[in-house]
């Protein structure tokens, strides 16, 4: 899968990723970059993890949420943010919005996992649930935005959200010098599109691998296809990563400067988890570890010596951990 070259001007740049790294500094964390000799014996490739799981808010969403709240006027912070989320860019905008001395209203799916929602509530945020299999989210979250002059936060359809996202490549990039490869889950395509940005503008030559569910691969499609295609919401365990359609903005991002896209299965994502829990004594979710589950998997084809992913989040309650890693 090659790049597609043809876009004009860029949604977001370096400069944007850099000036969102410079709002966000303090606010958000900057997080750890774990190392393991097991896990690059396992893969065989000295292997970088960017662990958001300790992020704010658990994830790396806070990241693009308070870099896209912080940046509206006093009297729209008087009025209130809105924002649609299966749960950790729920979670994000309300802490975002609670940092700004702002409040928020948030559009969740029923099914959405209970620690998502309690930890939206205890940040202040009200609560608005759909079916997920047959609302619109968008749709109730524009109307109740436009309803009560509230200022809607998308969870990747934004250039303040990517930009903010793509300082976690930042991060990592200064840290870790050049890399073959990176990795970073793909649902609506925000955090790829803000690591892809900064990630390629540092280094051209690095290859940009997103990573998706086998049951909702949208993005790989609509990457092999040149356009936008939707997929049936997917059924996965990665429940941040249960997108049917890429974003119109991060797709017009990532099909310029994303290389491939992997897919693993439930029962991969499964022993990735399984495995960060008991060698690298970390706690992920499943759709942050999609990209550690495409490595041990042995996707990523060639393998370059030195790789990095980034672990997007950790945001499980314990029933449903032990639940998925079976008792």
């Amino acid at each position: 899968m090659a790049r597609d070259t043809t876009d004009a001007a860029p949604v977001v740049t370096l400069d944007d990723v850099r000036d969102a790294a410079d709002r966000i500094k303090g606010v958000a964390h900057r997080t750890p970059v774990l190392r393991s000799r097991t896990l690059d014996r396992l893969i065989g490739a000295e292997t970088h993890l960017k662990c958001e799981n300790f992020q704010r808010i658990g994830a790396f969403k806070f990241r693009g949420a308070y870099n896209a709240v912080s940046r509206l006027s006093p009297d729209q912070l008087s009025r209130g943010v809105a924002a649609y989320s299966s749960g950790n860019h729920a979670q994000a905008v309300a802490l975002a919005a609670r940092e700004a001395g702002s409040t928020a209203v948030i559009v969740m799916p029923e099914d959405a996992p209970e620690s998502k929602i309690a930890a939206t509530a205890a940040y202040g945020a009200e609560i608005v649930h759909y079916d997920r299999y047959t609302g619109d989210r968008h749709a109730i979250a524009q109307e109740l935005a436009t309803e009560r002059g509230l200022a809607l936060i998308p969870p990747y359809e934004h250039p303040h959200v990517m930009a903010g996202q793509g300082t976690a490549a930042l991060e990592l990039l200064e840290e870790t010098g050049e890399l073959g490869a990176l990795l970073a889950p793909v649902g609506g395509g925000g955090l790829m599109a803000g690591c892809a940005t900064a990630a390629t503008a540092l280094f051209p030559g690095i290859r940009m691998i997103g990573v998706e569910p086998e049951a909702g691969d949208d993005t790989k499609r609509s990457l092999e296809s040149g356009h936008r295609v939707s997929v049936p919401v997917p059924r996965t365990i990665a429940d941040g990563q249960a997108i049917d359609t890429p974003g119109e903005l991060t797709f017009s991002v990532n099909r310029r400067l994303v290389d491939d896209v992997l897919l693993v299965s439930d029962e991969e994502i499964r022993a990735a988890m399984r495995l960060a829990f008991e060698r690298l004594k970390i706690v992920v979710e499943p759709s942050g570890a999609t990209g550690l589950a495409a490595l041990l998997a042995g996707r990523l084809d060639p393998l370059p010596p030195r790789v990095g992913v980034v672990i997007s989040g950790g945001n499980i309650g314990l029933p449903r951990f032990l639940e998925l890693m079976g008792g």
